[in-house]
């Protein structure tokens, strides 16, 4: 099996994290439903399998795919969707960056030319609540382990990219969490600041040490490409899963 083409994705439990921004000196309390997440950044092998496309500026079938904007990671997950026969979680108004098709239903999360359709059972980003509760695992510092062991960044990273899954997982088992790249996020950062600029967590490959927190938060604007941010793919829980419940599914696109 090519492992660098494999969706794993981990069973994220229930639970409740507190976010802050440093920013504006806010701290705000949110529950976290159970979900799956990524257990690895989406890998250039997977994305080029998927949409036939390998953005990235360093070359590397497990390196994580990278010059990829928020707009880009929105329709993987809707092609990835497809692909596995899913039900899409995104509806993009044919106005939007992200051309798909129009949009206008009930029971959905709507911002800036995108709808996320909250009943489907189709791949997503992850909110930044759920972002930061899987990066945790139940721990209580600013980083699950000791950096060096869990995390590529500007002090140990020869200042480039590396391939997924070579530094220790958090206690759940995600790879990657903090350092390598940046993932997107579905949250807008401050609509009355930014505007429609979006989340990113975890840190990069080029960062120091105080980025490669849990609740280090960083915005870009959705159309914007560079070489240290990337993302991982999330989905909505149908039934209770136990924790750290492990399911792969290896990607055959025809």
């Amino acid at each position: 099996m090519d492992t660098s083409t494999v969706n794993e994705m981990i069973a994220v439990p229930p639970g409740q994290v507190t976010l802050s921004d440093r920013r504006t000196q806010r701290s705000w309390q949110v529950e976290v439903a159970p979900y799956r997440l990524g257990a690895f950044p989406v890998t250039q092998a997977l994305y080029a399998q998927v949409t036939g496309a390998r953005p990235s500026s360093a070359e590397g079938d497990r390196l994580p795919v990278e010059g990829v904007s928020w707009w880009d990671a929105v329709r993987f997950c809707n092609s990835l969707s497809r692909h596995e026969g899913l039900t899409p979680a995104y509806l993009l108004h044919a106005d939007s960056e992200g051309v798909e098709g129009l949009a206008g239903t009930d029971g959905v999360d709507t911002t800036d030319g995108v709808e996320w359709d909250t009943a489907a059972d189709g791949y997503r980003l992850p909110t930044e609540a759920e972002w930061e509760h899987a990066c945790r695992a139940g721990t209580t510092g600013p980083r699950y382990g000791p950096l060096d062991d869990i995390a590529w960044y500007r002090g140990n990273s020869d200042e480039r990219i590396h391939d997924v899954g070579g530094k220790q997982p958090n206690p759940w088992g995600l790879h990657d969490m903090l350092g390598n790249v940046w993932d997107w996020c579905w949250d807008v950062y401050d609509a009355e600041v930014y505007g429609t600029y979006r989340v990113l967590r975890g840190g990069g490959w080029f960062d120091e040490h105080w980025s490669c927190r849990a609740s280090a938060r960083r915005r870009s604007h959705p159309s914007y490409q560079v070489d240290d941010v990337g993302f991982r793919v999330a989905r909505s829980s149908t039934r209770p899963p136990h924790q750290g419940d492990r399911t792969s599914h290896n990607v055959h696109i025809c």
